[in-house]
Formats: C-alpha cells, sequence, structure tokens
C-alpha cells in the first residue's frame, strides 16, 4: 500500500485503471473524501483541495473532521496463537495486553 502524507492526515493511494489516474482516499476522516491526479505533483495538489473542503463542510456542520477511536478493540487469534503470545508476555513480565500493544507500536512505526 502506498501513503501519502499532508500535515497529520494520511492517504492510501492506489492506481485506477479505468481512468488511467491514480486515486488517493483521505484515512482516518469522519466520512468520505478522495482525489485523483496523474503524477505525485497533481495528487498532493488535489489532496490539498479535497482536504480543504472537507474540512470547511466540517466546520459548517460543526463536526469533528476525524473519527474518535475508544482506544478499546477485540480481537480473535487461533488458541496456539493466543498460548504463544501469553508465554511471550510472561516472558518479558508483561501483560498480554502490554505486550501486544508493544507489538503492534513497534510494526506500525514502520509504516507510518
Amino acid at each position: 500500500m502506498n501513503i501519502m502524507k499532508l500535515d497529520k492526515y494520511s492517504a492510501k493511494i492506489e492506481y485506477d485503471s479505468e481512468l488511467d489516474q491514480f486515486r488517493g482516499e483521505i484515512l482516518g476522516l469522519n466520512g468520505g473524501a478522495d482525489f485523483y491526479g496523474k503524477n505525485p505533483q497533481e495528487l498532493r495538489r488535489e489532496f490539498k483541495k479535497s482536504l480543504n473542503v472537507f474540512l470547511e463542510i466540517c466546520e459548517e456542520k460543526g463536526i469533528s473532521p476525524t473519527k474518535d477511536f475508544s482506544g478499546k478493540f477485540n480481537l480473535r487469534v487461533s488458541k496456539e496463537l493466543h498460548n504463544k503470545i501469553a508465554i511471550e508476555a510472561a516472558s518479558e513480565d508483561k501483560s498480554i495486553n502490554q505486550w501486544v500493544v508493544d507489538a503492534l507500536s513497534k510494526s506500525i512505526e514502520h509504516r507510518l
């Protein structure tokens, strides 16, 4: 997956073969906003325009532009993986929750 950043916002970039253009979708918004461009410069320019329009609409309507997350989510794994995670967490004197948070944090640091 290709990510383009603008300030604190990120967009997923994909190629649309039907339009022969790149399509960007701004992630983490409290609604949808996308944009198109034929090259990186055009994509970045359209990203900025699309984001500005989205932010203006949110301000007019008095809504938050970004999603609010609770910090909680359920995760289902196999019994075998659960056991391995429990052993790893215990070996590091951590709770399973803290071990998973640390693992996810390390993983995401390389991507965003």
